[in-house]
């Protein structure tokens, strides 16, 4: 599967915004490997604005190394800063 890093890699020398057709030809140019060169030719007909919208419209997260049960671990581990200084010595 495509990674987020792999996407951006091939696509880095892109002038956006940049129509899907440019978006293949460029992966391909540069030498992208068929995983990623499969989820770009999925893309939707459109204009892109930039890699990261290319990627997410592709279906790939940016952080795909941090899984969901990942995720939640560190929401519940994080700290609670935002409260206002009034309310941390409630």
């Amino acid at each position: 599967m495509a990674s987020y890093a792999d996407v951006l890699q091939y696509l880095s020398s892109l002038d956006y915004p940049a129509e899907k057709d440019d978006v293949v030809r460029e992966a391909e140019r540069e030498g992208a490997p068929p995983d990623v060169l499969k989820a770009l030719r999925a893309l939707p007909p459109v204009d892109y604005a930039n890699g990261t919208e290319v990627a997410r419209s592709a279906g790939i997260e940016a952080a795909p190394e941090v899984g969901p049960a990942q995720r939640a671990e560190q929401a519940r581990d994080k700290k609670h800063n935002r409260v206002s200084q009034h309310l941390r010595g409630i």
